[in-house]
């Protein structure tokens, strides 16, 4: 344990206890009685107002007032961090092991009450989410840290299921987890505009010796949800998708996270999206197809003709297929 781990442990010790003398300190933290002394004389000097009380019953203890007021944080502030720890570990979060670390330091210096409330809200609070393995977490790490010290970084690219691998040198802006996927987001010198790729089809990473100026005010986050929502200040470019179905069907479809961005007007059984062109020939049918005979696309014909496309391409793939 650092020497501020075990500053932040006295200290937490002795608010914890109405009283707690030396000796108590030096074995609970496995350390000697006179690295206590100095260091509770170390708190006393940075302002920390420590009451020492000599005599059979003496001890260390804080002032009143002090130890009414929360060290670090309120219970609500505990809460939330760890709830926020648990989203943040579900996604892959490339510093996963210092996480946990803080979440189980911060466990340890609070007081039994609060610990108690800590532990029943952390029971009624759960996130399913596929987490990313170990080489991802790495690959992860190594992206984080050239964005933050603006380094290009060199990496062999697989754009697709049984594509080649490409060498792409970029200068890295931000990371992005989306849809459960991890994405860096940058300029990609190769194509020379901002381009965003996933994290988990990187075959290899290494940093160069060159570094970059990262663009004021860019927003990663933006880039990402600019690429894949319909651009509503450009309506002539939109086209107009109109489904039809079961109202339970249309309620689901209407919240999804990329048509509720799209959607124009809605009734009863219909609803009416306006998206762009290139939605209806990428991942819009896939989407669809999910519901099935519950709804029905009424308009465009290009769309129908992808669904009919797609379907019918499956149908003879599994067809084809020996079935015990």
């Amino acid at each position: 344990m650092s020497k501020a781990d075990q500053m932040l442990a006295i200290l937490w010790l002795i608010k914890s206890h109405k009283q707690i003398t030396a000796k108590q300190l030096a074995e609970k933290l496995e350390i000697h009685i006179r690295t206590v002394y100095r260091y509770i004389d170390a708190l006393c000097a940075s302002g920390v107002p420590i009451i020492s009380d000599s005599g059979h019953h003496g001890g260390y203890r804080l002032l009143g007032q002090f130890n009414e007021v929360p060290l670090v944080f309120d219970l609500d502030e505990q809460k939330a961090l760890i709830h926020a720890a648990s989203f943040a570990l579900e996604t892959g979060y490339p510093y996963g092991e210092k996480l946990s670390q803080a979440v189980a330091k911060l466990k340890l210096y609070t007081n039994r009450e609060q610990l108690e409330q800590i532990h029943l809200h952390e029971q009624g609070l759960d996130v399913i989410s596929p987490q990313a393995d170990a080489a991802e977490s790495s690959l992860l790490q190594e992206v984080e840290m050239a964005v933050a010290k603006r380094v290009t970084l060199r990496m062999h690219y697989q754009k697709g299921y049984g594509a080649a691998a490409e060498t792409r040198d970029l200068n890295p802006y931000g990371l992005v987890c989306w849809k459960n996927k991890w994405y860096v987001v940058g300029h990609c010198q190769l194509r020379n505009e901002i381009r965003s790729f996933r994290v988990d089809r990187i075959r290899e990473l290494s940093k160069m010796d060159t570094t970059f100026e990262r663009p004021i005010d860019f927003s990663a986050r933006q880039f990402i949800l600019t690429s894949v929502l319909p651009e509503v200040d450009k309506p002539e470019e939109l086209i107009s998708v109109k489904i039809t179905g079961s109202e339970q069907a249309l309620d689901d479809l209407c919240g999804h996270w990329f048509l509720a961005h799209a959607l124009v007007e809605r009734s009863q059984y219909e609803a009416h999206f306006q998206v762009q062109e290139k939605a209806i020939h990428t991942h819009l049918p896939y989407q669809l197809l999910s519901y099935g005979g519950t709804i029905q696309v009424k308009e465009p014909q290009m769309l129908i003709k992808m669904l009919r496309e797609i379907t019918l391409n499956l149908h003879h793939y599994y067809s084809s297929l020996p079935i015990d």
